[in-house]
């Protein structure tokens, strides 16, 4: 009998009995064996070898040089094939999402849209553009989502607290965040170059906010969004643990600041490689997933609030392009949180954990060694 976990993945039973030993992704030196631990967290037949995705979900915790790892999720053609959690942690801890929760704003606007509140084309709704010859009033919903507005940003500096991003989430911009990322001037022809910004996707959470209240009290800006991001994307997708952090001015902090447990980060990522199908329900429409998954013009290897296993206009990876389909997406946090979701090989994998910006080169190729694993269909 296949039991059914509560999120509704399916899982094989594990089977007491170890097939033989079978070497990882490539040519191999000859290893030891696994540890029970490590075995354990595959169930008995997950698709490819056991021992190979056991020996490439385990170097993820225990190889050096990859940071913490504290999650790691498999779900292959539905069904979830391996999860393992580091001590500390487990299927009720809730992990922030960091960057992944801009991928979460993103499907909140894609649903204002197909409910005619938002058009995709349209100048962005932000009074303080709209004043006569202000030019960024140009600036686009669908830019604003490919991160190509225009607007001055800095995301990451040294020191740390230089940058817009950390001005914005903690210093002088923390109790109006969207005033802040909405105040900075046009530096570019929108639509013209490509900067990754998270102050970009607090503008569009205020943008979704504005799109259903007017108001500017913050208590019911907040409850406004709240329950439309519950009613429409949560309850429907059974996520359970999915909760947002507001700052003062009742603004969601779509940009960084949602968190969900590992199987719940997980259920999203299903729900994505569905094409924004849950249950047999259509939730948010097809075209909508496609857009989001579909090269922005100025950045191959992103899309809207989505990046692409495509070649990075900056010449920084973030993917692994050549060790997976070009179909691949992911949603990317801060050091280093991935939901992976390869439509062609009906594949999501989950990682969540700390690791440095130079550990993370090392974590996306354990990925890639997870994912090559699994054949295209």
């Amino acid at each position: 009998m296949v039991p059914r976990l509560p999120f509704g993945f399916r899982l094989i039973a594990p089977l007491a009995l170890l097939p033989a030993l079978i070497g990882c992704h490539g040519a191999q030196p000859a290893q030891g064996p696994l540890s029970a631990e490590a075995l354990g967290a595959v169930v008995a037949h997950p698709g490819p070898s056991r021992q190979a995705l056991a020996r490439a979900v385990d170097a993820l915790f225990t190889e050096k040089g990859l940071g913490e790892t504290r999650a790691l999720l498999v779900v292959s053609k539905g069904q979830l094939v391996a999860e393992r959690y580091a001590p500390g942690f487990g299927k009720d801890t809730r992990f922030i999402g960091w960057s992944m929760s801009k991928t979460v704003t993103g499907l909140l606007i894609g649903m204002l849209v197909s409910d005619g509140q938002l058009r995709l084309d349209m100048g962005a709704p932000i009074p303080a553009w709209q004043r006569p010859g202000d030019p960024r009033g140009e600036i686009t919903l669908r830019q604003l989502l490919q991160m190509r507005s225009g607007l001055a940003h800095v995301e990451n500096s040294d020191p740390p607290q230089l940058a817009d991003t950390a001005r914005m989430l903690f210093l002088d911009g923390r109790d109006n965040m969207a005033a802040y990322a909405e105040s900075q001037p046009l530096v570019a022809e929108p639509g013209k170059r490509w900067v990754y910004s998270t102050a970009t996707s607090v503008i569009l959470a205020d943008i979704a906010t504005r799109a259903l209240t007017d108001s500017a009290d913050a208590a019911l800006r907040r409850r406004v969004l709240d329950e439309y991001f519950h009613t429409r994307l949560t309850q429907p997708l059974g996520l359970k643990s999915m909760v947002a952090e507001y700052d003062a001015a009742g603004t969601m902090l779509g940009g960084s600041m949602i968190y969900a447990t590992a199987r719940d980060w997980g259920r999203l990522g299903e729900f994505l490689r569905q094409g924004g199908r849950a249950s047999g329900t259509q939730v948010v429409p097809v075209d909508w997933i496609r857009f989001m998954t579909e090269p922005s013009p100025a950045n191959p290897g992103y899309g809207g609030q989505l990046w692409i296993n495509r070649p990075q206009s900056t010449g920084k990876e973030e993917l692994f392009p050549g060790r997976a389909p070009a179909s691949l997406f992911a949603l990317i946090g801060h050091l280093g949180q991935y939901v992976l979701v390869s439509p062609d090989q009906q594949l999501v994998v989950v990682r969540l954990g700390k690791s440095t910006e130079e550990e993370r080169v090392a974590v996306r190729d354990r990925l890639a060694d997870i994912v090559e694993l699994f054949p295209a269909r």
